[in-house]
């Protein structure tokens, strides 16, 4: 795709405004948008997951001899609990009050052994509370209580902006733009499955975009979703309190009676790593090389702003829908830290295959195989699953040196397990 472009801004007097003008007029078109309407409420971290390493204190697990107790830990009433597989972990302490889960002993490791034992996640109003460096005090409070030889692994975080006066395009999917392999569109359900590259669900209500394993994007009304989870005074208050920064008139910006509309951006743990390896400080050529929810704050912004670099809305080809442009440029997320986005060149670090013999890739493609011939699972079903995995980019990239695409690869999977199949049998 060519370089794309923004659509001119204006100020109310129609002259060039690149910093408040919400006047918009495509130049290839001269068609005027006018976007004095969209009022901008918040924007602020809306999830923090702090994951940690170490091993595992005397005692900790004996919290869950009994689950779906209270119990007294770190000086606090926690409920005790069991989690699914799908989350990595076994057990967790939540206390809704203080807005933390801890997630605790990792499936995949040894309780009486060194791992990434322990995930903190963390409420929005928790956040909104505590300063980073309170926050991050507190969470590193508790990995202490739960781990010894304890050593931060690396942070995910949730990014959302709130607005009024916009919704979402019918035709939001097709003007959607993004690295994002398949989409599907799903109406009437009442599941949803975070994990879907993109997905429509209900009457256009929630649109995501990405994986939940890389960058998402998700786009809902964040009124209807409060209601359901009983939250709605809360998040009333918080719209209450920030007027517009770009209209010093608008004295009470939010209106009760109309929906709001939340875009929010969702970072796992290993892209904020590999944002963490490969951006740089301009004024001294450092690696920023962040552990922390805390010490990545002030590169928030600039997370912000590359999300939105990432999925783009077009009006049209090769050129942005000003709504996109409206809040990829003139949003910033609301934190008492000084933001380092203008001193820094964000770049993201990928480990590649190359140089890789790739003989550990071919060793687990074998015995994928056997294993799925042994549980009855399809090609189709098998590849999705295999798509999902974390170590799926270096499987890919393994093929693609053979020139192999997905669809090769898929190909490749298939006729090694009809060879499975018609060599040794089913579930042999």
């Amino acid at each position: 795709m060519a370089r794309l472009i923004d659509q001119k801004r204006l100020n109310k007097q129609t002259a060039e405004d690149d910093v408040k003008g919400r006047l918009f007029v495509d130049p290839s078109t001269c068609k005027l948008t006018d976007l004095s309407g969209v009022r901008l409420l918040r924007c602020g971290v809306d999830t923090v997951r702090q994951l940690y390493r170490g091993m595992i204190r005397l005692g900790v697990l004996a919290l869950f001899e009994k689950t779906g107790t209270i119990v007294e830990f770190a000086g606090q009433r926690w409920h005790t609990g069991r989690v699914g597989r799908d989350s990595g972990y076994q057990f967790k302490l939540q206390n809704a009050d203080l807005g933390f889960v801890l997630l605790i002993k990792n499936f995949n490791a040894k309780a009486d052994s060194i791992g990434p034992h322990l995930k903190i996640e963390v409420s929005p109003h928790t956040i909104d509370t505590l300063s980073p460096d309170r926050l991050q005090a507190r969470m590193d409070y508790y990995a202490s209580e739960i781990l010894e030889h304890v050593e931060v692994n690396q942070c995910a975080v949730h990014l959302a902006l709130d607005l009024q006066g916009w919704q979402p395009p019918a035709d939001l999917v097709s003007r959607m733009h993004c690295r994002a392999r398949n989409h599907r569109d799903v109406s009437g359900i009442n599941s949803i499955e975070w994990a879907t590259k993109s997905s429509v669900y209900g009457r256009g209500e929630t649109s995501m975009f990405g994986s939940a394993s890389g960058v998402q994007l998700c786009i809902y009304n964040k009124t209807e979703q409060a209601k359901a989870t009983d939250k709605l005074d809360y998040w009333q208050s918080v719209w209450r309190r920030n007027d517009d920064p770009f209209d010093d008139a608008c004295l009470d910006n939010y209106n009760p009676d109309q929906d709001v509309w939340r875009i929010e951006l969702r970072y796992h743990h290993s892209v904020i790593q590999q944002f963490a390896s490969g951006s740089t400080q301009v004024s001294t050529g450092q690696l920023i090389d962040t552990r922390t929810f805390e010490a990545f704050c002030p590169h928030l912004d600039g997370l912000w702003r590359y999300g939105l670099q990432q999925f783009k809305l077009l009006t049209r080809p090769g050129c942005y829908d000003p709504f996109w442009t409206l809040i990829r440029e003139d949003v910033r997320v609301e934190l008492p830290v000084e933001s380092l986005m203008d001193d820094t060149e964000y770049k993201r670090y990928y480990k590649t295959a190359a140089g890789f013999s790739g003989k550990n890739v071919e060793l687990f493609v074998g015995n994928f195989v056997s294993l799925l011939a042994r549980e009855r699972v399809g090609a189709t079903k098998a590849f999705d699953r295999l798509r999902e995995w974390e170590c799926w980019p270096v499987i890919r990239d393994h093929y693609a040196a053979k020139d192999m695409g997905e669809r090769a690869i898929y190909r490749h999977i298939r006729d090694l397990l009809e060879e499975r199949h018609v060599r040794w049998g089913r579930a042999v």
